[in-house]
Order: structure tokens, then C-alpha cells, then sequence
């Protein structure tokens, strides 16, 4: 069965090189590209302790790109609203046809949700089971109940989460702000985590540059054009057109009407991720403008114990659309 789905990835369906290609990027594009509107949004939103939505009008017009970018994906098998201390959290399960042992597990980026994996689930279904999360604190079908305050609330809303779930342990992956999550996560507790992959994680390895946050403020502010936080997610994925893709629809409005009410992400001390004790995948962008790519490998491969380090040449921040194959198959070499 292992050589048949070896076999299985390597005859993936090469036509997906060509328009579908660009259609990946897109998709996964606004997903791992809003990291940081955070600080400006906590500034400027309402003095409310727990994420919320401006209006029902807003929640409503959410709802509906949401469903729109969802049936972009397979049919769940499975939808769990698991209760935690700080609210409830959306998880789906897709069935897969693959025999890895314990099931894949995925973190967005901000403000993007389950359906920014459409175009990764073909490949990773082919290893096994999918869980996908939506952030709880974001936009999405999680809902947030109490405040989250602390790196140690981010920790244990989610490990809450996985423990509630049909399986005990997770081959947990997480892009752009889901990797620093899922770093987040095995740094509190790693019961829960049989390996970790991080697809361009922010602010785990390095810093985010100075052109970057510049270029972040506008987004965060809900009364500009949407084209304002258009050209900021297109800045992200290497000058690549947003408009009209039914994600990006969805996570624009996310931006515009959902507001952040979480603890300013900081950078994760290079001396605690030596405590991370699982065999850990760490992808990176070599075009990034979340990080530097030699300055994030150099650091990834000095502070964990037991990682593979790739740079993707030439990919963007939104690798996950533009290199999906070739992510499941790394993955499936970790896992395997």
C-alpha cells in the first residue's frame, strides 16, 4: 500500500501545471497573506473583549462567500463545532483514501479559513484522513466566547480541540499564521502532534521585513476601498490578481467586517523552539515578504532538534497554491 501511494503521487495529473495553476495561487493567496493587520486592527476596532462582526449585514455577506469558497472543496465527511474554555471551534473531517496512521490536520492563515486549502486537498487526501480548523479569534464558522489574552489561551483553545477529536495524535500542518500557531501549540503541548509541517510560517524564524508592515496598515483598515486590501494580499503573493476569486472574496470580507480581538503575534524565541521534540517539516518560500529564507532556515535548522528545512526557489508567500504537489509529497516523506 506504501509503494501504491508512492506511485499514486508521482502520476499526479500534470495538466494541473498549466491555467489550473494560477488558479491554485489564487486560491490560496489571502490565506497565508494577512498577518498582519493585527496591531492595527486592535487599534482602531471596537473596545470589545472577544472577536466579532460588525453587523449581521457583514456576518451575512461572509456567509455567503464563505459557502461560495467552500464548494470549491470535496463534501466533509464529518463537521465537529468542538466546545472549548474559549468558545467553539469548526472542524471537518474529509475522508481520504490513503493509510498514513493518523490523520492530517490543517491550520489557515489569517483570516482565510477551511476553504483556503481547496487545491491541497487532491494531493493530501491521497495520504490519509484531512481535518481542517478554522482559527477560533477569526474570521470563519468558529466562534469566539471568552478572551483570548495570552500565547498560552492560543496554546490551549487548540490543544482543547485536538483532544476532542476521533483520533490521538495529528500530522498537524499549518500555513503563513497557522504555522506559528501550530509552533505555538507543540511549544505548550505535544501530546497531541505525531509531526509538524510549517509552510512559510510567520514569525517563527524570523522577522517580518520593515516593507512589509508598511505595506500591511491599509489592509487593516475596514473603511478603505477593497482595492486597498487587494493590493496588499496581490504584494504578498508575488504581484499575482486577487480580484473575483471566490476566496478572496470571502477573506476581504472577513477584513472588512470581522473584528480581531487576539494577542499581537510575536516572534518565537529561537531558544524555546529547541523544546519542540517531533520530527518537524519546514517549508519556505524563497520569495517570501514574510521572511527571509536563508535567515529562517538558518535559524529552523539551529533551533530544532529534528528538521528538514526546504527552500522553494521562486515561490511566493503563497506557495501552498503554487506548489501543492509537491507539498503533499514532502509531507508524505515525513510522515511515512
Amino acid at each position: 500500500m506504501e509503494n501504491e501511494t508512492k506511485v499514486e503521487r508521482e502520476h499526479l495529473d500534470t495538466r494541473t501545471k498549466g491555467p489550473r495553476r494560477r488558479r491554485k495561487m489564487l486560491f490560496a493567496i489571502l490565506g497565508s497573506a494577512l498577518v498582519l493587520v493585527m496591531a492595527t486592527a486592535l487599534a482602531i476596532r471596537s473596545p470589545a473583549s472577544v472577536g466579532h462582526w460588525d453587523s449581521q449585514e457583514g456576518q451575512d455577506r461572509f456567509a455567503s462567500a464563505y459557502a461560495a469558497a467552500f464548494d470549491e472543496l470535496p463534501d466533509p465527511a464529518e463537521t465537529f463545532d468542538v466546545r472549548t474554555e474559549f468558545g467553539f471551534v469548526r472542524v471537518y473531517r474529509f475522508s481520504g483514501t490513503g493509510d498514513a496512521e493518523h490523520p492530517i490536520l490543517l491550520l489557515p492563515g489569517r483570516s482565510s479559513a477551511t476553504p483556503v486549502w481547496a487545491d491541497n486537498m487532491p494531493s493530501l487526501l491521497m495520504l490519509g484522513d484531512v481535518y481542517t480548523v478554522d482559527l477560533l479569534g477569526e474570521p470563519g464558522m468558529s466562534v469566539q466566547e471568552r478572551p483570548i489574552t495570552s500565547d498560552e489561551d492560543q496554546a490551549e483553545w487548540l490543544s482543547q480541540t485536538l483532544h476532542e477529536l476521533p483520533s490521538d495524535a495529528f500530522h498537524v500542518v499549518g500555513l503563513s499564521i497557522g504555522g506559528w500557531t501550530a509552533t505555538n501549540l507543540a511549544l505548550h503541548d505535544q501530546n497531541s502532534i505525531a509531526t509538524l509541517t510549517l509552510i512559510d510560517p510567520a514569525l517563527t524564524f524570523d522577522d517580518l521585513p520593515f516593507e512589509t508592515v508598511l505595506r500591511s496598515v491599509p489592509a487593516a483598515v475596514p473603511w478603505l476601498p477593497k482595492s486597498w486590501r487587494d493590493n496588499f494580499s496581490s504584494y504578498t503573493a508575488g504581484g499575482a490578481p486577487v480580484e473575483d476569486v471566490p476566496v478572496a472574496r470571502m477573506i476581504e470580507a472577513g477584513m472588512q467586517h470581522y473584528s480581531l480581538k487576539l494577542p499581537q503575534t510575536t516572534r518565537i524565541l529561537e531558544e524555546d523552539l529547541t523544546a519542540i521534540d517531533v520530527p518537524v517539516l519546514v517549508i519556505l518560500a524563497g520569495e517570501s515578504v514574510m521572511l527571509d529564507a536563508e535567515t529562517a532556515r538558518t535559524t529552523a535548522e539551529s533551533a530544532l532538534p529534528r528538521a528538514t528545512v526546504l527552500v522553494y526557489d521562486g515561490a511566493s508567500h503563497a506557495v501552498n497554491g503554487e506548489e501543492p504537489e509537491r507539498i503533499a509529497s514532502d509531507i508524505a516523506d515525513l510522515i511515512a
